[in-house]
């Protein structure tokens, strides 16, 4: 672009959407009832606060997801409609965190059936062999 360009946005473009429109068209939702009954349940807060479906979003604001785990991401660009997913990445910056690294479990102990209860001394011993 030539230094003093003015940029323009399209005459038709929205300053916000709805925040279940919004969590469905970039994927956060599968559908757009789950997205809305999500923020009809308190699953979904933009800036902090409880949203409900009809809240609008804007570029700029973060809004926090409950699906399976939270996501954390702030709004880059306004999507009206469902889109492909490449496209639907670029309408958000991921701030959600790494999950953590699962933890190493032992074995399962298993017992030859019809031993028995377990005795107060095989009780300590698998205790001691689960790291308890």
């Amino acid at each position: 672009m030539a230094a003093g360009a003015v940029t323009r946005t399209p005459v038709n473009a929205p300053t916000s959407v709805r925040v279940d429109v919004w969590a469905w068209s970039v994927r956060l939702y599968k559908t757009r009832s789950a997205a809305t009954e999500a923020a009809k349940a308190g699953h979904i807060r933009v800036n902090g606060d409880r949203a409900k479906p009809a809240q609008p979003v804007k570029i700029g604001d973060e809004v926090r997801a409950f699906t399976d785990r939270e996501h954390i991401v702030i709004v880059t660009q306004l999507l009206v409609k469902r889109v492909g997913a490449a496209v639907a990445a670029a309408a958000f910056e991921d701030r959600t965190p790494a999950l953590p690294p699962k933890e190493e479990r032992a074995a399962p102990v298993v017992r030859e059936r019809g031993s028995g209860r377990p005795t107060k001394r095989d009780r300590r011993a698998l205790e001691r062999l689960r790291g308890h």
